[in-house]
């Protein structure tokens, strides 16, 4: 085992330099499998074909467990079902009953996110949400039908009713002016914050750990040893924790945007 990493490590950290010297700026992260083969390409797409790679797999397991269901469930089924019911409970605990009309959205989103984040910690691959394009497209999709479901359950009057602050009296008439820029600027900030919340911890992640696996290749030549001292085994610990943290975190104020814009005698708790 160590042996292996030995050899991926050197052979990471060669690759690179010859990245950074080929895009003409800094790396923070080990370099993943796409790397090795074009270190041009992979700067470019490695991102996007994580994230395929991820989307392909979800849908894998999603075929097989619903082809082969069963009344009393395999391992698999009995499984993805579990997730399944612990999504949905923590959706009701947010929405209410309004929540079934949007778990398939929200637990692919959180399944989606989770993976993305946990594959990076695999020798070879990467977390695409350590790219802003990634963490970006993912805040836009949630901004984009957020505001479609609000529109489509207000109306468009309600809509913009709800934009003014819902005022229902000479005084907070008067006050929407002034609410409604803060309302707009409040709502185009939300995927900044979701795009970049997610970016910067998985990005952190990755450089704590790389920076990790560098020192302990670093006290391998100090010491003469054989193998690289594995320093960074307690962060990638760590980090699957966080990476759960950072998908509930992500999925989770996106079940709260849409209750926001909800129309309020359909709140339930």
């Amino acid at each position: 085992m160590f042996s292996h990493l030995q050899i991926y490590i050197a052979t990471a950290r060669e690759a690179v330099a010859d990245t950074v010297a080929a895009a003409g700026e800094e790396s923070h992260e080990l370099p993943n499998l796409l790397t090795f083969i074009n270190k041009s390409f992979a700067h470019h797409y490695d991102a996007l074909i994580y994230a395929m790679f991820v989307a392909l797999m979800m849908i894998t397991i999603a075929v097989i467990t619903y082809s082969k269901r069963q009344m009393i469930p395999g391992k698999l089924q009995n499984l993805v079902e579990m997730i399944l019911e612990a999504l949905d409970n923590l959706f009701y605990s947010v929405m209410g009953k309004e929540s079934r009309h949007f778990v398939p959205f929200l637990g692919t989103l959180f399944l989606y996110i989770w993976f993305m984040n946990l594959i990076g910690l695999i020798p070879f691959f990467k977390s695409s949400t350590s790219s802003i394009n990634t963490t970006a497209a993912l805040a836009i999709t949630v901004f984009l039908y957020v505001q479609y479901t609000g529109i489509r359950r207000l109306g468009p009057w309600g809509y913009f009713h709800h934009l003014l602050g819902s005022p229902t009296d000479a005084i907070t008439w008067c006050l929407s002016p002034i609410n409604l820029p803060i309302h707009l600027i409040g709502e185009l900030a939300k995927p900044f914050s979701l795009a970049l919340r997610l970016f910067g911890n998985i990005t952190g992640e990755d450089i704590l750990i790389a920076a990790f696996v560098s020192l302990g290749i670093m006290f391998m030549n100090m010491f003469g040893s054989p193998i690289g001292f594995p320093f960074q085994i307690p962060f990638i610990l760590l980090a699957m924790l966080t990476s759960t943290i950072q998908a509930l975190v992500f999925t989770m104020l996106s079940s709260i945007y849409f209750f926001m814009v909800l129309p309020h005698e359909e709140h339930h708790h």
